[in-house]
């Protein structure tokens, strides 16, 4: 669960000795910190836990997915939503699909048996996951801005077509933010023992890990690593998103009739976003601090434990993220007495329904109710 700053340790595996290394946290990697050491009954309770959640998400996730999937790709009329919540939920499926192999390498006390190659193909998928998702949100939210401000515009030039070129935009886009990953992780034998092989970040790829020149570049990957993932990964998305977000409230806030048509829409695609940076904030920041603190001189205990504890904490929250969209799709679909009702696939499709379809929908059958004088569950919706 956590990735080794490669620069000033062993000669032969590129491993940072206890006395000076720097950690960041990710998705296949141990917490060889001195804390451990000290306090192994820490280090059990750390990996229990992560244990529990990696179970817990490919269980869920796995599942809720794949019927995401099968609903916004085969059962539903493609629409430009559609478009996005299949993406998402592709992104999200790819990513716990591949969540036994963490779990196997955590209950092995972090022994990688699965090879070099899935070592880097297994932690570029985790990044391949939080960029596309990320940049996806960002999509769907410049497209909801776009909609609400410009509707006759967005009418006219909103298509199936165009959104499934966004999409492949944005699947290159995030492949290539992920792909240093895939070139600096590393396997090799672990300091503590030859038959463990851990599956690391080996920021020197060279063999002179000696010569102060390698060294500091090994450090400047690593910290350019980190600053490029918080940036692309978490501020620039998060201003879009905010920004187009406050437009839209504001222009909301100026006409209650399109306040009314887009009101559930807006609310589902707002709490997916919510849930997805209050998952994903904690693990960037603490990293952040933890390069900063480990950029100073200064030993700071307090500090040192609050990332020792608090990074792998994080990293299983930003794991648990990719099972939570199917469940709130489900819980705010629609209102709950209609959700006991109704099928989980009906509900589904009342979530990724677009507005306009919606409202011709409520309008027929009013029309409808009006001549027979009957109310049906479809008409309650709003």
């Amino acid at each position: 669960m956590m990735e080794w700053m490669v620069s000033q340790g062993n000669a032969e595996t590129g491993i940072l000795s206890p006395d000076n290394y720097s950690s960041e946290a990710n998705f296949t990697e141990d917490y060889y910190y001195e804390d451990y050491e000290e306090h192994p009954e820490l280090r059990r309770t750390l990996n229990i836990m992560s244990l529990i959640v990696y179970s817990l998400a490919f269980v869920l996730g796995v599942l809720g997915n794949s019927v995401v999937i099968w609903v916004t790709g085969f059962r539903m009329k493609k629409t430009v939503n559609t478009v996005w919540f299949l993406n998402l939920a592709v992104a999200d499926f790819l990513f716990t699909a591949f969540l036994p192999l963490s779990v196997a390498y955590t209950a092995m006390d972090f022994h990688w048996p699965f090879g070099k190659f899935m070592c880097k193909f297994n932690s570029t998928l985790g990044l391949l996951n939080m960029f596309s998702s990320v940049y996806i949100l960002v999509v769907i939210s410049v497209d909801r801005c776009v909609s609400v401000v410009h509707p006759i515009w967005a009418q006219n030039h909103r298509s199936v077509r165009r959104a499934c070129g966004v999409s492949v935009v944005v699947w290159f886009f995030a492949l290539l933010l992920s792909a240093p990953y895939f070139v600096f992780r590393d396997t090799a034998p672990s300091l503590n023992s030859e038959n463990v092989i851990n599956c690391f970040n080996n920021f020197i790829l060279s063999d002179d890990t000696k010569s102060d020149k390698t060294k500091e570049l090994g450090i400047l990957r690593h910290r350019a690593m980190i600053i490029t993932r918080f940036v692309l990964g978490f501020v620039v998305p998060f201003t879009i998103i905010v920004s187009c977000y406050s437009v839209i409230i504001h222009r909301l806030r100026r006409s209650r009739s399109m306040s009314g048509r887009t009101g559930r829409p807006f609310k589902i695609i707002a709490a997916v976003i919510t849930v997805f940076f209050l998952c994903w904030a904690p693990y960037h920041i603490l990293v952040l601090i933890e390069m900063f603190y480990h950029m100073s001189d200064d030993y700071n205990r307090i500090l040192h434990h609050v990332t020792t504890v608090g990074i792998p904490i994080a990293t299983s929250l930003a794991f648990f993220n990719s099972c939570l969209n199917p469940l709130l799709y489900v819980f705010m679909g629609q209102d709950f007495k209609d959700k006991v009702r109704k099928s989980i696939l009906k509900v589904l499709e009342t979530a990724f329904t677009e507005e306009v379809s919606r409202t011709n929908t409520l309008n027929t059958n009013s029309m409808h109710n009006n001549r027979s004088k009957e109310k049906s569950f479809s008409d309650a919706e709003v």
